[in-house]
Protein backbone atom coordinates (compact mmCIF):
# COMPACT_ATOMS: atom_id res chain seq x y z
CA UNK A 1 0.00 0.00 0.00
CA UNK A 2 2.64 2.70 0.78
CA UNK A 3 4.76 1.47 -2.53
CA UNK A 4 1.53 2.37 -4.01
CA UNK A 5 1.11 6.14 -2.56
CA UNK A 6 4.84 6.33 -3.51
CA UNK A 7 4.35 5.58 -6.69
CA UNK A 8 1.66 8.02 -7.33
CA UNK A 9 3.76 10.76 -5.54
CA UNK A 10 6.17 9.81 -7.78
CA UNK A 11 3.54 10.79 -11.02
CA UNK A 12 2.38 13.64 -10.09
CA UNK A 13 5.77 15.56 -8.87
CA UNK A 14 6.65 13.95 -12.55
CA UNK A 15 3.85 15.51 -14.25
CA UNK A 16 4.17 18.59 -12.01
CA UNK A 17 7.83 19.17 -13.54
CA UNK A 18 7.24 18.77 -17.42
CA UNK A 19 4.31 21.42 -17.04
CA UNK A 20 6.51 24.06 -15.10
CA UNK A 21 9.58 23.31 -17.76
CA UNK A 22 7.00 23.50 -20.83
CA UNK A 23 6.17 26.93 -18.88
CA UNK A 24 9.67 27.91 -18.85
CA UNK A 25 9.93 27.37 -22.49
CA UNK A 26 7.15 29.45 -23.30
CA UNK A 27 8.64 32.27 -21.51
CA UNK A 28 11.69 31.62 -22.96
CA UNK A 29 10.11 31.09 -26.30
CA UNK A 30 8.43 34.61 -25.34
CA UNK A 31 11.54 36.59 -24.52
CA UNK A 32 13.47 35.45 -27.59
CA UNK A 33 10.76 36.39 -29.33
CA UNK A 34 10.31 39.82 -27.48
CA UNK A 35 14.02 40.24 -28.28
CA UNK A 36 13.77 39.64 -32.09
CA UNK A 37 10.99 42.01 -31.73
CA UNK A 38 12.95 44.48 -30.15
CA UNK A 39 15.96 44.20 -32.96
CA UNK A 40 13.52 44.45 -35.76
CA UNK A 41 12.50 48.06 -33.77
CA UNK A 42 15.95 49.06 -33.59
CA UNK A 43 16.33 47.96 -37.57
CA UNK A 44 13.65 49.88 -38.10
CA UNK A 45 14.84 52.77 -36.04
CA UNK A 46 18.24 52.45 -38.13
CA UNK A 47 16.28 52.50 -41.26
CA UNK A 48 14.15 55.67 -40.12
CA UNK A 49 17.45 57.63 -39.63
CA UNK A 50 19.36 56.90 -42.60
CA UNK A 51 16.35 57.96 -44.51
CA UNK A 52 16.52 61.34 -42.58
CA UNK A 53 18.59 62.58 -45.35
CA UNK A 54 17.28 65.46 -47.71
CA UNK A 55 15.13 65.35 -51.01
CA UNK A 56 13.69 67.24 -53.81
CA UNK A 57 15.46 69.79 -55.84
CA UNK A 58 18.26 72.50 -55.85
CA UNK A 59 18.07 74.82 -59.08
CA UNK A 60 20.26 77.65 -59.93
CA UNK A 61 21.30 79.34 -63.02
CA UNK A 62 23.35 82.89 -63.71
CA UNK A 63 26.91 83.27 -64.20
CA UNK A 64 29.31 81.42 -66.46
CA UNK A 65 32.15 82.30 -64.40
CA UNK A 66 31.12 81.28 -61.34
CA UNK A 67 29.80 77.75 -62.93
CA UNK A 68 32.99 75.92 -62.42
CA UNK A 69 32.94 76.98 -58.99
CA UNK A 70 28.66 76.10 -58.11
CA UNK A 71 29.34 73.28 -60.61
CA UNK A 72 31.65 71.48 -58.48
CA UNK A 73 29.80 72.61 -55.57
CA UNK A 74 26.78 70.56 -56.66
CA UNK A 75 28.82 67.50 -57.51
CA UNK A 76 30.60 67.20 -54.07
CA UNK A 77 27.07 68.35 -51.95
CA UNK A 78 25.35 65.51 -54.50
CA UNK A 79 28.11 62.68 -53.73
CA UNK A 80 29.23 63.50 -50.36
CA UNK A 81 26.21 65.01 -48.54
CA UNK A 82 22.89 64.73 -49.82
CA UNK A 83 22.49 61.74 -52.32
CA UNK A 84 18.70 62.41 -52.49
CA UNK A 85 18.95 66.00 -53.53
CA UNK A 86 19.66 67.08 -57.42
CA UNK A 87 21.60 69.86 -57.67
CA UNK A 88 21.09 71.15 -61.04
CA UNK A 89 23.68 74.23 -62.45
CA UNK A 90 22.67 76.02 -65.44
CA UNK A 91 25.03 79.53 -66.90
CA UNK A 92 22.73 81.55 -68.79
CA UNK A 93 25.11 84.83 -67.78
CA UNK A 94 24.40 86.59 -64.73
CA UNK A 95 22.00 89.52 -66.12
CA UNK A 96 19.77 86.59 -68.24
CA UNK A 97 19.99 84.64 -64.94
CA UNK A 98 18.59 87.02 -62.58
CA UNK A 99 15.60 87.25 -65.57
CA UNK A 100 14.74 83.35 -63.95
CA UNK A 101 15.41 83.77 -60.84
CA UNK A 102 12.88 86.90 -60.37
CA UNK A 103 9.71 85.95 -61.37
CA UNK A 104 6.59 85.39 -59.88
CA UNK A 105 6.56 82.14 -59.38
CA UNK A 106 8.84 78.90 -60.79
CA UNK A 107 11.91 80.79 -60.03
CA UNK A 108 15.38 79.79 -59.10
CA UNK A 109 16.60 79.23 -56.34
CA UNK A 110 20.12 80.54 -56.47
CA UNK A 111 21.75 83.10 -59.31
CA UNK A 112 25.23 82.96 -59.75
CA UNK A 113 26.93 86.75 -60.00
CA UNK A 114 29.50 87.89 -61.00
CA UNK A 115 28.90 91.41 -60.01
CA UNK A 116 26.81 92.69 -57.59
CA UNK A 117 22.69 92.99 -57.92
CA UNK A 118 21.73 95.89 -59.84
CA UNK A 119 18.88 98.62 -57.91
CA UNK A 120 15.99 97.66 -60.94
CA UNK A 121 16.22 93.97 -60.23
CA UNK A 122 16.19 94.45 -56.54
CA UNK A 123 13.33 96.76 -56.93
CA UNK A 124 11.82 94.02 -58.83
CA UNK A 125 12.47 91.42 -56.10
CA UNK A 126 11.00 93.95 -53.50
CA UNK A 127 7.48 94.07 -56.02
CA UNK A 128 7.49 90.69 -56.51
CA UNK A 129 8.08 90.06 -52.15
CA UNK A 130 11.25 88.12 -52.83
CA UNK A 131 13.71 88.27 -49.90
CA UNK A 132 17.03 88.20 -51.98
CA UNK A 133 20.32 87.62 -49.67
CA UNK A 134 23.92 88.13 -51.19
CA UNK A 135 26.58 85.28 -50.70
CA UNK A 136 30.13 86.57 -52.04
CA UNK A 137 31.47 82.91 -52.42
CA UNK A 138 35.34 83.61 -53.82
CA UNK A 139 37.16 86.28 -55.80
CA UNK A 140 38.11 86.72 -59.76
CA UNK A 141 40.66 88.00 -61.84
CA UNK A 142 39.90 89.71 -65.16
CA UNK A 143 41.94 87.80 -67.31
CA UNK A 144 43.27 88.80 -70.82
CA UNK A 145 43.94 86.18 -72.99
CA UNK A 146 46.31 85.58 -76.18
CA UNK A 147 46.89 82.64 -78.54
CA UNK A 148 50.36 80.82 -77.41
CA UNK A 149 52.01 82.02 -80.74
CA UNK A 150 51.32 84.71 -79.34
CA UNK A 151 55.40 86.08 -78.80
CA UNK A 152 54.82 90.21 -78.85
CA UNK A 153 52.14 91.30 -76.50
CA UNK A 154 52.65 88.97 -73.62
CA UNK A 155 53.28 91.70 -71.39
CA UNK A 156 50.72 94.62 -71.91
CA UNK A 157 49.98 98.07 -69.72
CA UNK A 158 46.82 98.54 -68.00
CA UNK A 159 46.02 101.39 -70.34
CA UNK A 160 47.20 99.47 -73.41
CA UNK A 161 43.99 96.98 -72.70
CA UNK A 162 41.86 99.37 -72.46
CA UNK A 163 42.47 101.38 -75.37
CA UNK A 164 42.48 97.94 -77.08
CA UNK A 165 38.91 97.64 -76.47
CA UNK A 166 38.02 101.11 -76.45
CA UNK A 167 35.97 102.11 -79.77
CA UNK A 168 36.90 106.01 -79.62
CA UNK A 169 40.73 104.92 -79.63
CA UNK A 170 40.50 103.28 -83.17
CA UNK A 171 42.64 100.46 -82.46
CA UNK A 172 42.35 98.15 -85.41
CA UNK A 173 46.51 96.26 -85.42
CA UNK A 174 48.65 95.21 -83.40
CA UNK A 175 51.13 98.19 -84.77
CA UNK A 176 48.52 100.56 -83.30
CA UNK A 177 49.30 100.18 -79.67
CA UNK A 178 53.03 99.49 -80.04
CA UNK A 179 55.10 100.50 -83.59
CA UNK A 180 57.18 97.41 -83.31
CA UNK A 181 53.91 94.99 -82.97
CA UNK A 182 53.01 93.17 -86.39
CA UNK A 183 50.75 95.02 -88.77
CA UNK A 184 48.06 92.24 -87.95
CA UNK A 185 44.91 93.33 -87.22
CA UNK A 186 43.76 92.36 -83.57
CA UNK A 187 40.92 89.95 -83.29
CA UNK A 188 39.35 91.55 -79.98
CA UNK A 189 36.76 88.99 -78.30
CA UNK A 190 35.03 88.30 -74.64
CA UNK A 191 31.46 87.48 -73.52
CA UNK A 192 28.11 88.99 -74.57
CA UNK A 193 26.29 91.37 -72.31
CA UNK A 194 24.72 88.89 -70.57
CA UNK A 195 27.22 87.90 -68.66
CA UNK A 196 28.44 89.76 -65.58
CA UNK A 197 32.11 90.12 -66.44
CA UNK A 198 31.36 92.15 -69.74
CA UNK A 199 29.52 94.25 -67.44
CA UNK A 200 32.43 94.79 -65.04
CA UNK A 201 34.26 95.20 -67.76
CA UNK A 202 32.84 97.77 -69.46
CA UNK A 203 31.50 99.27 -66.53
CA UNK A 204 34.37 99.15 -64.35
CA UNK A 205 37.17 99.31 -66.78
CA UNK A 206 35.99 100.64 -69.54
CA UNK A 207 34.04 103.36 -67.11
CA UNK A 208 30.79 103.13 -69.59
CA UNK A 209 32.21 103.96 -72.82
CA UNK A 210 31.29 102.00 -75.51
CA UNK A 211 33.36 98.98 -76.36
CA UNK A 212 34.90 98.38 -80.11
CA UNK A 213 31.98 97.85 -82.41
CA UNK A 214 34.48 94.81 -83.57
CA UNK A 215 34.85 92.99 -80.57
CA UNK A 216 33.28 89.26 -81.02
CA UNK A 217 31.07 88.94 -78.49
CA UNK A 218 30.11 85.24 -77.33
CA UNK A 219 27.27 83.73 -74.95
CA UNK A 220 30.02 80.59 -74.31
CA UNK A 221 33.04 80.75 -73.12
CA UNK A 222 33.92 77.59 -74.44
CA UNK A 223 33.43 79.32 -77.67
CA UNK A 224 35.86 82.11 -76.78
CA UNK A 225 39.06 79.71 -75.84
CA UNK A 226 38.42 78.18 -79.01
CA UNK A 227 39.00 81.00 -80.95
CA UNK A 228 41.24 81.78 -79.39
CA UNK A 229 43.25 79.19 -79.45
CA UNK A 230 43.20 78.80 -83.06
CA UNK A 231 43.83 82.94 -83.98
CA UNK A 232 47.21 84.24 -83.71
CA UNK A 233 45.90 87.60 -83.76
CA UNK A 234 43.31 87.03 -80.39
CA UNK A 235 43.26 88.81 -77.78
CA UNK A 236 39.91 88.14 -75.27
CA UNK A 237 38.74 88.59 -71.70
CA UNK A 238 37.11 86.27 -69.08
CA UNK A 239 37.43 85.29 -65.65
CA UNK A 240 40.60 83.45 -64.52
CA UNK A 241 39.46 80.04 -64.21
CA UNK A 242 38.79 79.91 -67.47
CA UNK A 243 42.41 80.46 -68.44
CA UNK A 244 43.29 78.13 -65.70
CA UNK A 245 41.77 75.17 -67.11
CA UNK A 246 42.73 75.89 -70.41
CA UNK A 247 46.58 76.98 -70.04
CA UNK A 248 47.26 74.40 -72.59
CA UNK A 249 45.64 76.29 -75.34
CA UNK A 250 46.20 80.26 -74.11
CA UNK A 251 48.45 82.52 -72.34
CA UNK A 252 47.47 84.69 -70.15
CA UNK A 253 49.10 88.53 -70.54
CA UNK A 254 50.71 89.54 -67.82
CA UNK A 255 49.44 93.77 -66.83
CA UNK A 256 51.66 96.48 -65.82
CA UNK A 257 49.40 98.41 -63.52
CA UNK A 258 52.61 100.57 -62.82
CA UNK A 259 54.92 98.43 -61.05
CA UNK A 260 55.88 96.30 -63.32
CA UNK A 261 54.35 93.19 -65.08
CA UNK A 262 52.05 91.00 -63.00
CA UNK A 263 50.51 87.75 -63.77
CA UNK A 264 47.41 86.74 -62.77
CA UNK A 265 47.33 84.24 -60.39
CA UNK A 266 46.17 82.77 -57.25
CA UNK A 267 48.46 84.58 -55.05
CA UNK A 268 48.30 88.16 -57.59
CA UNK A 269 44.45 87.98 -57.37
CA UNK A 270 42.73 89.94 -54.29
CA UNK A 271 40.74 92.86 -52.99
CA UNK A 272 43.25 94.36 -51.10
CA UNK A 273 46.58 96.61 -52.32
CA UNK A 274 48.62 94.03 -50.88
CA UNK A 275 47.69 91.67 -54.15
CA UNK A 276 49.36 93.41 -57.35
CA UNK A 277 46.65 92.04 -59.39
CA UNK A 278 43.78 93.67 -57.52
CA UNK A 279 42.75 96.74 -60.00
CA UNK A 280 41.53 93.89 -62.02
CA UNK A 281 40.18 91.48 -59.27
CA UNK A 282 36.30 91.26 -58.44
CA UNK A 283 34.20 89.20 -56.03
CA UNK A 284 31.90 86.70 -57.62
CA UNK A 285 28.40 85.67 -55.46
CA UNK A 286 25.35 83.48 -55.46
CA UNK A 287 22.09 85.02 -54.30
CA UNK A 288 19.59 83.03 -52.78
CA UNK A 289 15.46 83.26 -52.70
CA UNK A 290 15.10 83.10 -49.04
CA UNK A 291 11.61 82.60 -49.78
CA UNK A 292 12.74 79.35 -51.12
CA UNK A 293 15.21 78.81 -48.73
CA UNK A 294 12.46 79.09 -46.27
CA UNK A 295 10.12 76.54 -47.85
CA UNK A 296 12.77 73.86 -49.08
CA UNK A 297 15.00 72.73 -45.86
CA UNK A 298 17.66 71.63 -49.20
CA UNK A 299 18.00 74.54 -50.23
CA UNK A 300 19.01 76.21 -47.06
CA UNK A 301 21.13 73.08 -46.49
CA UNK A 302 23.32 73.74 -49.86
CA UNK A 303 23.50 77.42 -48.92
CA UNK A 304 25.43 76.53 -46.09
CA UNK A 305 27.38 73.82 -47.45
CA UNK A 306 28.76 75.71 -50.22
CA UNK A 307 29.34 78.63 -47.55
CA UNK A 308 31.42 76.23 -45.40
CA UNK A 309 33.14 74.69 -48.35
CA UNK A 310 33.54 77.83 -50.35
CA UNK A 311 37.75 78.26 -49.73
CA UNK A 312 38.42 74.61 -50.92
CA UNK A 313 36.20 75.01 -54.25
CA UNK A 314 37.22 78.25 -54.87
CA UNK A 315 41.03 77.03 -55.02
CA UNK A 316 40.07 73.87 -56.62
CA UNK A 317 38.17 76.20 -59.73
CA UNK A 318 40.46 78.68 -60.44
CA UNK A 319 39.15 81.42 -57.68
CA UNK A 320 40.81 83.06 -55.08
CA UNK A 321 39.53 82.30 -51.68
CA UNK A 322 37.77 84.49 -48.78
CA UNK A 323 39.00 85.33 -45.81
CA UNK A 324 37.62 83.08 -42.92
CA UNK A 325 35.80 86.29 -41.41
CA UNK A 326 33.96 86.41 -44.48
CA UNK A 327 33.19 83.04 -44.33
CA UNK A 328 31.78 83.07 -40.77
CA UNK A 329 29.57 86.25 -41.28
CA UNK A 330 28.05 84.38 -44.44
CA UNK A 331 27.31 81.37 -42.05
CA UNK A 332 26.01 83.82 -39.27
CA UNK A 333 23.47 85.07 -42.26
CA UNK A 334 22.50 81.64 -43.20
CA UNK A 335 22.65 80.10 -39.54
CA UNK A 336 19.46 83.06 -39.05
CA UNK A 337 17.30 81.53 -41.12
CA UNK A 338 17.04 78.50 -39.34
Amino acid sequence: MKSLKKLGLFLILAAFIVVAAACGGSDDAEETEGNENSSTGNETQTEEVADEGLEGSVVIDGSGTVYPFMAKMAENYMTNEQEGVSVEVGRAGTSAGFKKFLVDQGGTDFNDASRQIKDEEQATADELGIEVQEIKVALDGLTFVINPENDWAKELTKDELIKIFLDSEGIKNWSDVRPDFPNEPISKMGPNENHGTYEFFWEKILEEQDLDADTNLQQEYSILVDLVSKDKNAIAFFGYGYYENNKDKLQAVHVDFGNGPVEPNLDTIGESEDFAYSPFTRPVFTYLNVNMAKEKPQVLDFAIYAVENAQTVAAETGFAPLTDDEVQASLDALNALK
